[in-house]
């Protein structure tokens, strides 16, 4: 392949389809993914659901009577019809099995993708489905190739969809949030802070592998703090959020792909979460740390005054309380409207 592929990330409610190369990942716990392709023409999509259906006229795509429709909408409206296109179903594992509801969330959730692809008439060439572990996808849209990573109850604990698997089935059905419209980020409730006994858990971002690494050491003996992940660009850090839910994030500006800034604006508006800019343009009365602080970082560092090469010592004295205070912080979810001229 000569074209350049993309890679998109799935949150709970969202979907994609395209004629463009892409990567299409996503973890799944009792939560079912459903796939389609047409094999003349070379392309696909896919979902990530959580309910079968919603109330009466919620229009969500956490809902798979909504998100199948739409899914299929998509390729209908590329293709011209759904003549030859081919369906595969993933996911709907038994992992939240001890709250309440949860051991029959799956089932259903695949039942019902069976039914809504045989009533269009969509061959299902591929099913992986049930069990107890969740699934790691990585679908290929050009080939409709699927690369399937088992993930048992260990690994999935603490993610960002174990979370929402879980705040879903213990709340009532008119308390679950909409999912907003579809896009690279997912939207959520504004953070919380992390409740007390509870290890803090960070996301360090930035290109550097020195600079991660010493953040890392400066932080590895505290008993409170835990890095969860090493990002090295705003890409490889939004992968690590769908799988870890981080509760900090350490955010580096000058980074490829996507400076600092950009995926701060993305973050406090589809997945709100305390962050810390560090970063040597961050320097006090900086436009860097205006913009930073104005978009809703919770603190603004600048990585010179850390004297990262000189010992661990101000890394500590500087860092560990910023992080312990992040954790503590409230973040408000921004509106795109908010975010723009900044």
């Amino acid at each position: 392949m000569t074209e350049e592929v993309n890679r998109v990330f799935l949150l709970p409610g969202e979907y994609m389809v395209s004629k463009q190369p892409h990567v299409i990942s996503t973890l799944l716990g009792s939560c079912v993914s459903v796939c389609l392709y047409h094999p003349s023409r070379h392309f696909g999509g896919m979902n990530h659901y959580m309910l079968t259906k919603g109330p009466t006229g919620e229009r969500s795509g956490k809902y798979g009577d909504y998100a199948i429709n739409v899914l299929l909408q998509f390729m209908e409206r590329a293709c011209g019809s759904l003549a030859g296109v081919q369906g595969m179903i993933f996911g709907g594992a038994n992992v939240v099995g001890n709250i309440g509801s949860g051991a029959q969330v799956g089932e259903r959730n695949i039942a019902l993708a069976r039914e809504m692809l045989k009533k269009c008439g969509i061959n299902v060439i591929r099913e992986e489905v049930g069990g107890t572990k969740g699934l790691k996808l990585h679908y290929q849209n050009w080939d409709n190739k699927m690369t399937i990573i088992p993930m048992g109850s260990s690994n999935m604990a603490g993610s960002l969809i174990a979370r929402e698997e879980k705040g879903r089935l213990a709340a009532p059905a008119a308390a679950r949030p909409m999912a907003a419209k579809p896009g690279p980020f997912a939207a959520a409730p504004a953070a919380q802070p992390a409740p007390a006994g509870h290890r803090i858990k960070v996301l360090i971002v930035d290109d550097s592998s020195i600079v991660r690494s010493l953040l890392n050491k400066a932080m590895a003996d505290e008993p409170d703090i835990e890095v969860v992940g090493q990002a090295k660009d705003a890409f490889e850090a939004r992968e690590m959020l769908l799988e870890l839910g981080p509760d900090v994030i350490t955010l580096d500006i000058i980074m490829p792909k996507m400076d600092g800034v950009s995926f701060l604006k993305k973050l406090m508006v589809y997945h709100p979460l305390p962050v810390i800019i560090c970063s040597t343009i961050a320097k006090s009365g900086s436009q860097a740390e205006f913009r930073s602080d104005q978009i809703g970082a919770v603190d603004v560092i600048d990585k010179e005054t850390l004297n990262l090469y000189n010992g661990l010592e101000t890394v500590k004295k500087v860092l560990i309380p910023k992080i312990r205070a992040a954790a503590k912080t409230v973040v408000r979810k921004k509106t795109k409207e908010e975010v723009a001229g900044l």
